[in-house]
Parts: C-alpha cells; sequence; structure tokens
C-alpha cells in the first residue's frame, strides 16, 4: 500500500514540473511574438517609431540640382580602333644585302634621315657597265657619221647613187638610237645605285622592324614601318538610319582604352557609298595627338590600334530635364525624389529623350522629363533611395546659414 502511495506522489511531482516548464515555453514565444509584433509596427510607413528613428536627413547644396530646361546634345554611339592618318612602309627598291640598320620599335625619326643601306657593290659595277657601252655606242654613232658624210658628197659629185646615200642614213640613225639607249640605261643604273639608301619619307616612331642587318634582301622587301602619331583617325561604322544625321565637322567625345581622360575627336569625311553587304556607311574622325611627336616626350601619347568609344553629337534640343541617375525605378512608375516643404516626396515622372549636357569631360548624362514644374528641387541619385516623408536638413556653412538657404541648389553642368 506505501509503495504505491510513493509511486503516486512520484508522478504527481513530475507532472508539475511538466507544467511548469510547457508554460515557461508558451510564455517566451508569446513574449518573442509580440516583440516581433511591435517590430513591424514602428517600421511601418508612417509609423511614429520610424518617424522617430529616420525624421531627418541632412544634405549639402551639392547633393540636389534644380529642375531647369537644358540643351540636350543627342547622339549616336561609334566606337573603333585608332589608327594613324599618315604611315610608311620602307621597302628595299633593289636587290642586295642589308647593311647599316640601327632604328628599332620606338625610335623617333625625321624626314629624309638615311634609315639603313642596300650592299652597292653590283650596282656601282653595272654603272660602269652602262657608261663604257655608251661610250662604245657613242664612237659607233662616229663611225657611221662620217660614212654617211662621206657618201653624201659622193652623191652630190655622181659618183654613188641616192640609195648607197639612204643606206648610210638608216645606220646613222640606228646607231644614234643605240647610244641613247645606252645613255638610258646609264640613268638607270645610276637611280639604282641611289636606290641603295634606304631614307624616311615622314617623320614619326618606328612600330616595327622586318629586317635584320646581313640579310640578303629582294626587291621590295619590307624593312621599317614608320607612324606619324601626330594626327590619328577613328573610322567608325555607322548604320544607314545613323549615317543620316551625321556631318562633317560634328564632335564626339572618345574614352580611349587605357587613358583615363577622354579625348575630342571631330568627322573629318563621310564615305559617299554604303558598304556592300552591311549597308554601313564609314565615317572618320580626326584626333589631334600633338602629344605624339618627339617635341613632348614626357606626355603619354595616344598610340595606333587602342580600341575607342564614344557619342558622336548630332542635334541639339531644348527640353526639362534631370540627370539621369537622379531617376529612380524600383517603383512600377519611374520617379524623382523631389524636395518639398523640407521633405522627401516621391514624384512620379514620365521620361522622354536622353543626351548629355554637352560634348566633352564636364558633360552628364541627362533625360527629359514630364510631371514636374520647372524650379523643382531633386535629389541627386548618388544619395540614393530616401524614404518618402523624411525632412531635409542642409548642411551648415561656417557662417552658420545653410548652403541651400544662401544660394540655390546647383544647376546641372552645361
Amino acid at each position: 500500500m506505501s509503495m504505491t502511495k510513493k509511486s503516486w506522489i512520484k508522478w504527481a511531482i513530475a507532472l508539475v514540473v511538466a507544467l511548469l516548464l510547457i508554460g515557461g515555453v508558451v510564455r517566451a514565444l508569446s513574449a518573442r511574438k509580440a516583440q516581433s509584433q511591435a517590430l513591424a509596427e514602428a517600421t511601418a510607413p508612417g509609423s511614429p517609431g520610424l518617424a522617430k528613428a529616420q525624421s531627418v536627413i541632412e544634405l549639402a547644396d551639392t547633393d540636389v540640382v534644380k529642375l531647369e530646361t537644358l540643351d540636350l546634345v543627342q547622339g549616336v554611339p561609334i566606337s573603333g580602333s585608332l589608327k594613324a592618318v599618315s604611315s610608311a612602309v620602307i621597302k628595299a627598291r633593289v636587290a642586295g644585302e642589308l647593311r647599316g640598320l640601327t632604328v628599332r620599335e620606338g625610335d623617333f625619326v625625321k624626314a629624309g634621315q638615311i634609315i639603313a643601306r642596300i650592299d652597292a657593290s653590283e650596282n656601282q659595277s653595272r654603272v660602269r657597265q652602262t657608261k663604257e657601252q655608251a661610250e662604245s655606242a657613242r664612237a659607233q654613232v662616229d663611225v657611221v657619221q662620217r660614212q654617211y658624210d662621206n657618201n653624201k658628197a659622193l652623191v652630190e659629185q655622181g659618183f654613188i647613187s641616192k640609195t648607197g646615200l639612204d643606206t648610210s642614213l638608216a645606220n646613222l640613225n640606228a646607231a644614234q638610237a643605240t647610244y641613247k639607249a645606252a645613255l638610258a640605261a646609264t640613268e638607270v643604273a645610276v637611280k639604282s645605285v641611289d636606290d641603295t639608301v634606304l631614307r624616311s619619307p615622314i617623320f614619326g616612331h618606328v612600330s616595327q622592324r622586318l629586317a635584320q642587318p646581313g640579310e640578303r634582301l629582294g626587291v621590295d622587301a619590307k624593312i621599317v614601318e614608320v607612324l606619324d602619331l601626330s594626327r590619328l583617325e577613328l573610322e567608325a561604322t555607322l548604320s544607314a538610319a545613323d549615317s543620316i544625321a551625321v556631318r562633317v565637322g560634328q564632335t564626339a567625345e572618345l574614352n580611349i582604352e587605357g587613358s583615363p581622360q577622354a579625348v575630342m575627336a571631330r568627322v573629318a569625311r563621310i564615305n559617299p557609298s554604303a558598304q556592300a553587304g552591311s549597308r554601313s556607311v564609314l565615317a572618320y574622325l580626326s584626333i589631334d595627338n600633338q602629344n605624339g611627336t618627339q617635341a613632348t616626350p614626357n606626355t603619354q601619347p595616344l598610340r595606333q590600334g587602342l580600341f575607342a568609344q564614344g557619342t558622336l553629337g548630332t542635334a541639339r534640343t531644348a527640353l526639362l530635364a534631370v540627370p539621369l541617375s537622379s531617376v529612380r525605378t524600383d517603383k512600377p512608375t519611374p520617379y524623382l525624389q523631389v524636395i518639398e516643404d523640407s521633405r522627401v516626396v516621391h514624384r512620379a515622372v514620365e521620361l522622354g529623350a536622353r543626351g548629355t549636357t554637352g560634348v566633352g569631360t564636364g558633360s552628364e548624362a541627362v533625360v527629359a522629363v514630364k510631371g514636374l514644374p520647372e524650379g523643382a528641387v531633386v535629389i541627386r541619385g548618388n544619395i540614393g533611395a530616401v524614404r518618402e516623408g523624411t525632412q531635409v536638413r542642409f548642411t551648415l556653412m561656417a557662417g552658420g546659414a545653410p548652403d541651400a538657404v544662401k544660394k540655390p541648389p546647383q544647376k546641372i553642368a552645361n
């Protein structure tokens, strides 16, 4: 009987302990649920808790921009590789052994500078040979001339017929022609000696050295390539539709591979015919690259073969516009973050034409908008998303007054 009573007591104690544990777990879960609900209510839009946590944002006048009418520069994208306008490949004009080649890639050469020579021994011997042949031909002319003069006198005296005189005249003409041919051959031989001296036809830098001293070269063998980097050109391929708006003299801003700064280019020529097959049109943009001369060795000039891409300005339009980066698209409709009564308001806008505020390093991508009045103060895109209703306070200047009070918001670069 006592054993049954003790077992009942143990079970009762275990039940009480289990009930206490279950009650503690239920209370903990209820407290966590209440805490999560309170946090959700505090972060809900328009809640007092959120307004208290995120009620004020500080901005500088450079963080906002005034909506105003701008001249949008519209254009077409272009790309291609840079190419030197003037280049020359120095070739062997006569066959022979290459001598005296000392320039290498990167060396600067002047126009008319001697680059190398071809062994002229054979050519000089040929000059002597042709001169001797010319002397022999001249001596033959003298002999035939005396025969003609004698026959002419005999004809006048009636000792020989006129047929013999005609034969002497023909021989004289043939001898004179042979002499003139020998003289021409001598001139060709002399010129071949001059051609053994290789000169650079332009000033520039050596880009390739294609032969080595001591090599036996044939006629037209390539030896050195020289590039004039002072004037570069970009060959841009345009579609048929884009080419209609392109004119000679229009400017473009190009970003060059490996160059930290953009460069300006100008349309110099437009191919009058479309390319077969693609129906595209080629436009040639000139780039002034005076840093590519020997006069400025400490600068970093542009190089041939670098890839360039940019925008060719083809039209200007005056429209109400803001920086493209200021437009936010994290809602179904594009909108701008506008400051009204010192608070942030999200205003939906209709986007229009896109372009830049100019062609140059200071230009900025902008887009035309509808739905806001001119003069509205818009937060720039670098600030990021700001909750609607947030109060705005401008950073104080040294004098104690806000920047936005002392001067109007910063305008877009134009």
